[in-house]
């Protein structure tokens, strides 16, 4: 903020002075004087203006010279019983209603140069739409006869009218194109919102789009998604008032200077419309006025001056009561004036007025921005820390502001920060016994403020006897040593309630001989305390879950790793070789229920099976050791592998807690060389052959344990020398970015070698799987020798 001040005011306390070494200071020291000249020229002068115009006015419109114009003006004044001034006011204010039609002159102008038919088509459609915004102060009726007589003309299909409101919404005052409903539903935009509209309003300028291209919410966006538009600024007087928004159904070139001349036109008729809504008069006293007296701050009520459509400075409508100058100037001094005669410094690049110019044109509160405050005295800049806000209610604007001085800014300062930290601080003399306490200290203790303070003596009384010890300490170190120390102790308050404390403190010394005087503060910790102490027992929980979850994950792998050993010798026979791997999980905490078993058989065949219990740790382990010797149990009976997984699915179902788990079981005939096999949800075997690798004829099996008395289907295949049979669990091929399709493609071309041996086969298959999940693997591999 930047102010100015006459050259006989007093300087406040709290601000700083220093020589004006720019022209600023030599146009603040004329401006005084330059002021009062032109006010006397004001008052001789403003009067006799004013009769000539409305005089200039009346021969206009009679036709006649400046003298019989006169007479007229005076017979007038004569019949209506007032004076000569009052009628001609009148008159002037009546004539200023047809500034509309200077607009639309220039809209026809525009149009006329780019119409290429008939200029009079052109000239009836704009004065058509001129008379109905005219006609009425119905903005929605105005939307429809713009679209109608000139903007269809463009070939745009939608217009929308937006009326800025003083809470910074926007309001959709006229529509016409747009469906009923999506006009209700963009009736009222809050002012947090972003629109292409009210982007038009802060940027002060129009804003195109072109077909297709990006841009913030609007109406009919959903109706209109890959057309062009343009939202255009509506203002008047030097205030935007609104924003005109037209839509096109489809890609628009770029238009020609006359198209934009027409468009700023037509915003120009919107905002006369805006202006002039019901309740939207200016009144002789400002509604601010009001509000500036019952401000506890300084507070000034201005009203724009405008040359043409900018606002050039501000007149002093209303100054409060509280009203404060940096230069010490009282009321009467301001009142009535231009804001820059009487504040020429606010004019810096940044300063004062151009925020008012922006509030005023916007609408845009700016609410409590710091910035130093500006005036001269005698050739010597003034400068002193402010606090303002401006606003706008129709016209005018408030603007207030507090000044602060460096002790008072400071103050506050501590203040806000103790309380903040609930810190309350004291001083007590050891010669005078005078003891001084803060506002909070009071609150800390649970005592009124109107009662006296504790001497540190009393200290121990108000202890706990638990922290007895501690207090003595600490007074014997501040008292008896002359050290500044610090203790943390429970005080009980007025109430007989106990807060923890801490409180530090320091001695005055006199020549450092004897302390003579006691300051320091004392701070409420009892939420730090409480929360330390909760901390302390999560950190206590923590540990014996972490380390109850370390020894079940130990125990876990071990009892998998006695089971299920992470690789075993070949298995071999007259007519097979058979390879396992066993991979457990890369967490130990996520321990799971993957098998494996190959087991020779008394009828001479070999059983070979592979399986997943759902889930992990030592309840997927001890199921998984279940149905792993359930399935070595029933392999006994001779049954087949359909029969066998029959079964496991009934132990599944009935002697187990919610178990599901997949499998696929195996049993290899050596005589005819067959292999037959049934699977419950597991992925099928892969057979290689002659280095080709490929999934056996898929089978229906229902995952085990969903429903009792479930029939399995069976396959073969008979295998010939050479032939190798791969069984293995998802742990080998699942991935998190990619589907079983890929990863078991995937799968098939590492596995299809020709000529490795077996169990370097195993090795590279788990060297170069796909999984990413951190799950068990089980492969298991059948060859048939040569």
């Amino acid at each position: 903020m930047s102010m100015d001040a006459s050259a006989s005011a007093v300087r406040p306390p709290g601000t700083r002075g220093q020589p004006l070494d720019d022209g600023f200071g030599r146009l603040a020291t004329t401006v005084e004087r330059l002021r009062r000249e032109v006010r006397e020229a004001q008052y001789s002068t403003g009067g006799r203006a004013l009769v000539e115009l409305a005089a200039g006015v009346l021969a206009e419109r009679l036709g006649s010279g400046l003298v019989a114009a006169h007479q007229q003006l005076d017979s007038l004044a004569e019949r209506a019983g007032v004076s000569q001034l009052e009628i001609a006011a009148d008159i002037v204010a009546q004539a200023a209603k047809s500034e509309l039609a200077a607009v639309a002159h220039a809209f026809l102008a525009g149009t006329k140069e780019e119409e290429p038919g008939d200029p009079v088509a052109a000239e009836e459609r704009m004065r058509a739409a001129e008379s109905a915004a005219l006609a009425a102060d119905d903005t929605q009726a105005m939307a429809v006869s713009l679209l109608e007589y000139a903007l269809a003309q463009l070939e745009a299909e939608t217009v929308a009218v937006w009326a800025a409101d003083a809470d910074g919404s926007l309001r959709l005052a006229g529509a016409a194109g747009f469906t009923p409903p999506e006009a209700r539903r963009w009736r009222h935009v809050p002012p947090a919102v972003t629109t292409l509209a009210r982007q038009a309003l802060t940027e002060r300028q129009p804003v195109w789009l072109a077909a297709g291209q990006q841009y913030p919410p609007s109406i009919g966006r959903t109706e209109f998604p890959v057309g062009a538009r343009v939202a255009v600024p509506a203002g008047t007087g030097g205030r935007l008032l609104g924003v005109l928004e037209v839509c096109w159904p489809g890609p628009l070139e770029e238009q020609p200077a006359p198209v934009h001349r027409q468009l700023d036109s037509l915003a120009e008729l919107c905002a006369y419309t805006l202006d002039h809504r019901p309740g939207g008069e200016p009144q002789e006293v400002s509604p601010l006025a009001d509000l500036a007296d019952a401000a506890l701050d300084s507070a000034l009520v201005l009203r724009p001056v405008l040359e043409g459509d900018q606002v050039v400075d501000f007149v002093v409508h209303h100054v409060n009561e509280k009203f404060s100058d940096l230069a010490g100037r009282p009321r009467p001094a301001i009142m009535g004036t231009r804001f820059l005669e009487s504040y020429p410094m606010a004019a810096r690049a940044g300063g004062l007025f151009e925020q008012l110019v922006y509030v005023h044109a916007t609408g845009d509160a700016l609410r409590r921005v710091s910035a130093p405050m500006l005036a001269h005295v005698d050739e010597l800049m003034l400068s002193g820390p402010a606090t303002y806000s401006i606003l706008r209610q129709g016209e005018d604007l408030l603007v207030m502001w507090r000044l602060h001085d460096e002790s008072t800014r400071l103050a506050e300062l501590l203040q806000h920060a103790q309380r903040l930290g609930r810190i309350g601080g004291f001083e007590e003399n050891l010669l005078t016994g005078e003891i001084i306490w803060n506002d909070h200290l009071f609150e800390l203790h649970g005592l009124p403020a109107g009662s006296g303070p504790l001497a540190l003596a009393e200290l121990p009384g108000r202890a706990h006897p638990d922290d007895a010890a501690a207090v003595s300490t600490f007074l014997s170190t501040l008292l008896d040593q002359g050290h500044a120390t610090t203790a943390a102790f429970r005080l009980q308050r007025q109430d007989g309630s106990y807060r923890h404390m801490r409180v530090s403190a320091e001695p005055v010394m006199d020549g450092g001989v004897r302390p003579i005087a006691i300051r320091g503060a004392y701070q409420d910790i009892s939420s730090q305390h409480w929360t330390e102490i909760a901390l302390e027992a999560t950190r206590d929980e923590l540990n014996h879950t972490q380390q109850q979850a370390a020894e079940q994950a130990k125990l876990t792998l071990r009892l998998q790793h006695a089971i299920m050993p992470p690789s075993q010798g070949p298995l071999d026979t007259p007519q097979l070789r058979v390879g396992v791997r066993y991979r457990p999980a890369g967490n130990e905490l996520l321990v799971g229920g993957d098998w494996y078993d190959v087991l020779s058989l008394p009828t001479g065949k070999v059983l070979i099976s592979v399986g997943d219990v759902a889930g992990h740790g030592i309840q997927s382990a001890t199921d998984m050791v279940v149905l792993r010797n359930a399935l070595r149990g029933l392999s006994a009976t001779g049954a087949g592998p359909a029969q066998l997984l029959y079964w496991l699915n009934n132990v599944t179902v009935h002697l187990t807690d919610n178990v599901t788990a997949t499998a696929v079981c195996g049993i290899f005939d050596p005589e005819d060389g067959v292999l037959r096999w049934a699977r419950a949800g597991h992925p099928q075997p892969i057979l290689l052959r002659e280095g080709a690798a490929a999934p056996l004829p898929p089978i229906d099996g229902v995952v085990l344990g969903v429903l009792p008395d479930l029939d399995f289907d069976e396959g073969s295949v008979e295998l010939a020398q050479g032939d190798r049979i791969l069984l293995y669990t998802d742990g080998l091929i699942e991935r998190r970015d990619s589907s079983v399709e890929e990863a078991l493609s995937h799968l098939l071309s590492i596995a299809a070698t020709d000529g490795v041996e077996l169990e370097p086969h195993l090795d590279s298959l788990l060297r170069q799987g796909a999984s990413d999940t951190d799950d068990d693997t089980c492969v298991v591999a059948l060859e048939v020798k040569s």
